[in-house]
């Protein structure tokens, strides 16, 4: 079922290096008088995969300022990203997190464009979105937007980087908001384990410091000093500048037309010398070393963390020596360290990579999830990894470990998949900022040789004298606290003598690498149903537009009972993490290879998806049906399983509170759907033989619904469905399986109260459409473009009453309506409810006043998002099985409903508006203290909402 998710306007990312992976409207006329620029078209161009059709220029303004364009005629939205080489590692001592603040600060107003929300505005009205990030050693702002309007999106945007208000009148609200985004990931896991870890790096390293900021780090400055606004102009025009930024345009306009809208917008950002500032300090000291540490978890998690001191690789791109460890260490393969200490029982995940690299110095990290017995053998996992750290060093590794990796990085470089304009744009002007241009593309791919010395050099890196451990978990009683995450830690103590796990092995050559790369030429317009028996359906449709010889595969085996009751719902998803956990170790080389494989349950059974090449397909697919039918169910993995749904189920009342608000409304309003806690309950007492039980119920009552989309001939397709569908032998008609259905709200619904352990407030008003008729959905689709900024602009930026408010479009499976959320450190709900009932009044004026030139821009960026185009063959695939799982076997009824937003008026509008303030809402709303309620029991009397109520 589709999540609401109100997402707050900035999030932070996490600072990754994207690699991606990742006809011409007239353009608006602009409102910038700066002079075009003379612009000096670099030779070098990115090295693009061969079935790369778009085309790239490079440009270097006479300000410094570097420019990647990509002109792609397909693209159905325009995205920018500019990355300025500059992020939190350079606050200064006394004023935490100014770079973060200033980040907010440049959206706020400019001179040509002084209104606060004349940017965020002006890219609702044209279908847009946008938002920024502060990492540590870059700050990154992007947006999309409907192509015709790029040029005024430009506009508005280029001013951040040339004439900033830095309004007084908002630095105040600002702060607020700044410290509000502190409050509401004061209690995240990956930032209160940063707060640790930060502990026992160098204090010196400005990695080190608070990057967020709040009230008290950005307070005002003494008399007689410069104030905030006055720090926040000078770190601006001493870190902001042309030679520092780096830009990336992804758009279906031609080449030139780019270079002109570029450099016209561009030019007037001014150089001031600057370069990317260069971090000296050592991450962290060897004296200090060895650390091992424990600190408390917020959650019902338990994890151990190893980290190295090594020096940055990000240097060595071209030879990757430290991922090639990585790739030995992650191996999920038998053998591998994860296997054994899954096979012990004391793990469910590991990962391995590089971290917190800054250009000179990083940290080689090993992550373990740990189960409760785990937890206890810390020291003897500890010796398990230099086991295995050992058992590479012994092997060298050797050359041909290296030459199959490299194999598979450059397969997967020849048939590149693009994501979203936005995604292409973010990726490329991040690595614009850190690799040649020839490699903008190719970076994460390239592989030019076996290092043998530098791959040893990584290796004698990972020793216990060079080693911070840190382990977390909720027993754990600190005799320190971090200051600003407020987390108790302490010294881990450690036994000596501790033993490594036997059976460690390096992993052998992969059998699942693909062969036959050939592109079929074969494509259709949409899936055709090749096959229709009893209990058993299947379409096909072949595609050759992504130039990749893929296929995605789904098939969903329904059985009527499979959610009738907790106890089916949580059998039917330990069926799912069964079968994927008991192929683990004999899957994961096939995923390495490129084929993916997912298990998953949902309210109408189990759901298989497989993602992959072409070729070697079959024989996953083969593999996991029959490990399904005839696997051997142990206790030792359902016990495993079971664990892990119980910590996720045990750890919801931690999940950011705009999350549990929108899972409350879904337990309200959709059937069936069950509570974590209802879940958790189930769980219990749950055995093996339960699970062999359900297994035998479960696959001896079938219906199979069944889908392949990729470059695969209809023929080879019917014939491998057809072996499924005799393999699971599904007999069930459709009518047999139970639809989802959206309920109906009534008057005597109460305030709900989510089950939270959060420390915020939250309120969430659900105004919901009459009907699920195409012409209801349209109107409230339209009705959420427009209530969305002001929304946003009055109870964020200007009352300041959180950093998470959303309003907007919010359907329910195929039920409208509107969501409004603010989560809030201070307000409470009832306060917010007040703010609420006020906005709505004012935008029923609004709406009173509503012309057909002013819906015209807002009806059109609905109708773009309906039918934006799918960017990679598993979008497309995922698009297409939702369609088919709505009844739509026509698949084209987002093109009706796009219609049909074409044909909405202002009238209609207020209509609908009306109709919506005099049915009954949902309210969610949660304080401190709060009793959760029991949602199923004040929602049973709820019914299904019609169809049409024509």
């Amino acid at each position: 079922m589709p999540p609401i998710l109100p997402a707050a306007r900035r999030w932070r990312l996490l600072p990754l290096l994207l690699a991606l992976l990742a006809p011409a409207s007239p353009a608006l006329a602009s409102q910038d008088t700066a002079a075009p620029a003379e612009a000096v078209v670099e030779s070098t161009t990115p090295r693009v995969s061969p079935h790369d059709e778009r085309d790239y220029r490079v440009l270097t303004l006479e300000n410094g300022l570097t420019a990647l364009l990509v002109s792609d005629p397909e693209a159905d939205k325009a995205a920018v990203s500019l990355n300025v080489s500059v992020g939190s590692a350079q606050d200064p001592a006394d004023l935490a997190g100014l770079a973060h603040f200033l980040e907010h600060m440049l959206f706020l107003g400019t001179e040509p464009y002084p209104e606060a929300d004349a940017y965020q505005g002006y890219l609702t009205r044209h279908g847009g979105s946008h938002n920024a990030f502060t990492a540590p050693r870059d700050t990154n702002y992007f947006f999309d937007v409907e192509p015709d309007a790029l040029a005024g999106a430009l506009d508005r945007f280029s001013q951040f980087f040339i004439a900033p208000l830095f309004n007084a009148e908002r630095l105040e609200s600002e702060r607020n908001v700044v410290h509000s985004e502190y409050m509401a990931r004061i209690r995240d896991e990956g930032r209160r384990a940063g707060d640790v870890l930060d502990r026992q790096l160098n204090p010196e390293h400005p990695y080190t410091g608070f990057s967020v900021g709040s009230r008290d780090t950005l307070a005002d400055r003494p008399a007689g000093e410069p104030n905030l606004r006055q720090r926040v102009i000078d770190f601006y025009e001493s870190h902001y500048g042309a030679g520092v930024m780096h830009l990336a345009v992804v758009a279906p306009q031609p080449l030139d037309e780019l270079e002109t809208l570029v450099g016209e917008r561009f030019a007037a950002v001014e150089n001031r010398g600057l370069a990317r500032p260069s971090i000296e300090a050592p991450l962290a000291e060897a004296s200090s070393l060895p650390r091992r540490v424990a600190m408390r978890s917020l959650r019902d998690s338990r994890a151990l963390a190893f980290h190295f001191p090594i020096p940055d690789p990000e240097a060595e791109y071209r030879t990757k020596p430290a991922d090639l460890i990585a790739h030995l260490l992650g191996h999920e393969g038998e053998g591998s360290l994860l296997a054994v200490l899954r096979e012990a029982g004391w793990a469910d995940g590991l990962s391995a990579g590089v971290s917190r690299g800054d250009g000179q110095h990083a940290l080689f990290s090993v992550s373990v999830s740990l189960t409760p017995e785990g937890a206890e053998r810390r020291d003897a996992i500890e010796a398990s990894l230099f086991a295995a750290i050992e058992a590479i060093r012994a092997a060298g590794p050797e050359a041909w470990r290296y030459a199959e990796k490299a194999r598979l990085a450059e397969q997967a470089f020849r048939f590149q998949q693009h994501g979203s304009p936005l995604q292409d744009a973010m990726g490329l002007a991040m690595n614009l900022a850190r690799f040649p241009v020839e490699d903008v593309q190719y970076a994460a791919y390239r592989m030019d040789g076996y290092d043998r010395e530098r791959t040893r050099d990584y290796l004698a890196a990972l020793t216990p004298d060079n080693l911070i451990r840190l382990y977390r978990g909720p027993d754990v009683e600190g005799e320190q606290t971090t200051r600003w995450f407020d987390v108790p830690w302490r010294e881990d103590t450690v036994a000596e003598g501790a033993e490594p796990l036997a059976g460690l092995a390096l992993p052998g050559p992969n059998p699942y690498i693909a062969e036959d790369l050939t592109l079929l030429e074969a494509h259709d317009a949409h899936p055709e149903r090749r096959l229709e028996e009893d209990g058993f359906a299947f379409w096909h449709k072949a595609d050759a537009e992504f130039d990749i010889p893929k296929v995605e595969w789904r098939f969903s085996l329904q059985h009527p009972r499979a959610a009738e009751a907790p106890r089916e719902a949580v059998l039917a998803r330990l069926l799912a993490g069964w079968l994927e956990d008991s192929l683990n170790e004999t899957l994961y080389p096939a995923r390495l290879a490129g084929q993916g494989v997912e298990a998953y349950a949902h309210a109408r059974g189990l759901t298989l998806a497989f993602s992959g090449w072409r070729d070697r397909q079959e024989a996953v697919m083969e593999r996991v049906i029959e490990q399904l039918q005839r696997g051997e169910i142990t206790a030792e993995a359902v016990e495993r399983v079971r664990y892990r749904l119980q910590r996720e189920w045990r750890n919801a009342p931690q999940d950011p509170l705009y999350r549990q608000a929108s899972r409350t409304l879904q337990e309200a309003l959709v059937r069936p759907q069950w509570p974590s806690a209802a879940l958790l309950e189930a769980s219990q007492g749950l055995t093996a033989e339960d699970l062999r039980a359900f297994r035998e119920t479960f696959l001896g009552e079938l219906r199979l619904e069944a889908m392949a989309v990729g470059n695969l001939a209809a023929e080879q397709a019917d014939a491998i469905a057809r072996r499924v569908a005799e393999a699971l032998s599904p007999t069930l008609p459709a009518e047999a399986i139970p639809d989802l259905v959206p309920l109906d709200v009534t008057a005597e619904l109460p305030t709900l109260t989510p089950h939270t352990e959060r420390q915020e407030s939250v309120l969430l008003r659900y105004l919901q459409g009459p009907d699920r008729s195409l012409e209801s959905q349209a109107r409230l689709a339209v009705l959420g473009q427009l209530i969305d900024t002001p929304f946003y602009q009055r109870l964020r930026t200007e009352q300041q009453l959180g950093y998470v408010v959303n309003a907007g479009y919010s359907p329910l499976l195929d039920a409208p309506g509107l969501a409004l959320l603010v989560q809030s450190p201070e307000t409470t709900s009832e306060a917010i409810a007040g703010h609420v009932d006020a906005f709505l009044d004012e935008f029923e004026t609004t709406l009173g006043s509503l012309e057909e030139e002013d819906l015209a821009a807002y009806r059109q960026a609905v109708h773009a998002e309906l039918t934006r185009r799918d960017t990679s063959l598993s979008g497309r695939t995922d698009r297409l099985w939702r369609a088919l799982a709505y009844g739509d076997t026509t698949f084209d009824r987002r093109e009706r409903l796009a219609e049909r937003v074409l044909e909405v008026t202002p009238e209609a509008l207020r209509q609908a508006w009306q109709a919506l303030r005099a049915a009954p809402a949902v309210e969610i709303a949660f304080d401190p203290g709060d009793t959760p309620d029991d949602v199923l029991a004040l929602t049973e009397h709820l019914v299904p909402l019609p169809e049409d109520k024509k």
